[in-house]
């Protein structure tokens, strides 16, 4: 071949040689762009991915939260239905005089001890289903447990202490199914920790119910 002919071809041997060096630079960009997107949908698709996870878990906790408060909750209405009925029995013993019980006639005695056991024995049922009794004599009154139907004047002992209790109340779990209706001090030193909790109104018609 002639050197001629060498001269002829080497330009676009030249060109040939520039296009493939084109082609491959275009190709590493292209490369690259490619896995700057894919690292950006990864990143996307883990962020979605941690953010289901964490819905599911929010919802795992939110069911089982349910679940517990309708196994604990589930009999409220009726143990406060129960409740009225236990303080009917609890007005029917009480209003029986004390002549009466002292008098001797054994089946009048057997009826006696009929409805109380009834009433011990529907209370101790309600118990085993997580209600309480609350019987706060002594203790800090808290409007949160306990409603003031009064306020008893005694220097004697802290104020907005429970010095009486005219109904006992009942919680089942965290809740209240009936404050406990009390009478609270006025008049005496504060609790020692911190600042008493102030009772609320009196409920006269609560009062008129009792």
């Amino acid at each position: 071949m002639s050197d001629q002919a060498k001269d002829e071809r080497a330009p676009d041997e030249v060109e040939a040689t520039e296009a493939n060096a084109e082609r491959t630079e275009g190709s590493i960009d292209g490369d690259y762009e490619a896995l700057v997107r894919l690292l950006k949908e990864n990143e996307d698709l883990k962020d979605r991915a941690l953010r289901v996870a964490a819905e599911m878990e929010n919802l795992r906790r939110r069911t089982a939260r349910d679940v517990h408060d309708a196994r604990t909750y589930a009999v409220a209405n009726f143990a406060r239905d129960m409740l009225s009925v236990s303080d009917n029995l609890r007005r029917a013993l009480d209003a029986i005089p004390a002549e009466a019980k002292a008098s001797g006639d054994a089946g009048f005695k057997a009826l006696i001890e009929g409805v109380d056991l009834t009433e011990r024995a529907m209370l101790s049922a309600l118990e085993r289903h997580g209600v309480k009794k609350l019987a706060p004599e002594g203790e800090k009154f808290d409007p949160n447990f306990h409603q003031a139907m009064f306020e008893v004047p005694n220097p004697d002992v802290p104020a907005n202490t429970v010095v009486q209790v005219v109904q006992p109340g009942y919680s089942i779990g965290e809740r209240v199914l009936r404050p406990a209706m009390v009478g609270v001090a006025k008049g005496g030193p504060k609790f020692a920790a911190g600042a008493p909790v102030e009772p609320g109104p009196v409920n006269e018609q609560a009062e008129k119910d009792a």
